[in-house]
């Protein structure tokens, strides 16, 4: 069975701006490769052949090929081919990498990096399964888990033997402008008073006007934690949320909320109202200039009479490792007959 794999590791991930503005960790280049290393030590115990992986500079690639070659008398491996060009450094590499991982017919594609990276390849990934691991900074979307246990369920479901349940179908926000659907967010879309792109990273409360999330934990940190301090929205569940947010101190706030806003960072904001928001139904943002955050990072830049609207829909399909390692053990796929 020549399985092949694909693999998305964004070596620009976890270094935005909230390094410098908040206690936020430094997830470096050399883990990460590291993580592929582990992750590539899994599929090849689960029988895959083969991973094709999106070219990485910042030494993340290097460091996976010299940790591959110190295993390589530890266990099967599949073999490694990276992508044929020269990375730029921006998402337009995802992009790209996404779309050759699917032309060239690989089982599933596992993606390193925080939310934005992961939104980026759900733009692109159609129903080819993910396995979303997490490095960035603001991690709601994917996973934090060591690797080679993933590695080991993302092999089983490449060669057919995840078990029942193995993939979950994600919620998305398809947001759009002026009528016409140009973005999608996996966690949150924010309308920030802010004018510009700027550095993305969006981490000042009294910018955000209105937010929508389509779940949202008590525990989360990000904007999403606004929500899910709110009224708790699961993952998996059918509905989101829709919040107007103001001045703590206007009389227009209804509730007022300490959130972890980013890692080190708790700050107040005003609710004025909030709503659950049901499958396909849309949610009206009111017009003004300023820019859309979508998962964190500023995306869209508006005109002041520009209309956005944005509607929970039916998202990418995820690989659910506990389920699928839970199938290991109950069907024994993992076990070798002794004697």
């Amino acid at each position: 069975m020549n399985v092949v794999v694909g693999v998305v590791a964004n070596a620009a991930s976890g270094r935005d701006i909230r390094r410098l503005t908040t206690g936020a960790s430094v997830f470096d280049n050399t883990e990460k490769g590291s993580m592929v290393a582990r992750l590539m030590a899994g599929l090849g115990a689960a029988g895959v052949a083969r991973v094709l992986m999106m070219p990485a500079g910042g030494g993340l690639a290097g460091t996976l090929l010299r940790r591959l070659e110190t295993r390589r008398d530890e266990g099967p491996l599949p073999e490694l081919e990276l992508l044929d060009w020269r990375p730029t450094e921006t998402p337009r590499d995802t992009l790209r990498a996404v779309a050759e991982l699917r032309e060239r017919g690989v089982a599933a594609i596992a993606v390193l990096g925080g939310d934005g990276t992961h939104r980026i390849v759900a733009r692109g990934c159609g129903d080819t399964p993910l396995l979303a691991l997490s490095t960035g900074t603001n991690n709601a979307f994917p996973e934090l888990r060591e690797a080679t246990v993933a590695g080991l369920a993302l092999g089983l479901v490449a060669t057919g033997r995840g078990g029942p349940g193995a993939m979950r179908r994600e919620k998305v926000l398809e947001v759009s402008l002026n009528g016409t659907v140009c973005d999608l967010a996996l966690v949150d879309a924010a309308a920030s008073s802010q004018r510009f792109i700027g550095a993305r990273a969006l981490w000042h409360a009294g910018d955000i006007s209105e937010l929508v999330v389509a779940f949202a934990s008590p525990s989360a940190v990000g904007l999403s934690s606004i929500a899910g301090l709110l009224d708790p929205v699961g993952r998996h569940g059918p509905d989101g949320l829709h919040v107007r947010l103001c001045d703590p101190a206007s009389p227009s706030a209804t509730v007022r909320l300490a959130v972890p806003l980013a890692p080190g960072l708790v700050t107040e904001v005003g609710v004025e109202w909030y709503r659950r928001l049901r499958p396909g139904e849309i949610a009206q943002l009111a017009p003004g200039a300023g820019v859309i955050a979508l998962d964190g990072e500023r995306e869209l830049e508006l005109a002041p009479h520009d209309q956005v609207s944005i509607r929970l829909a039916a998202g990418p399909l995820t690989i659910d490792v506990d389920r699928v390692m839970l199938h290991a053990a109950q069907s024994g796929s993992l076990r070798s007959t002794v004697g």
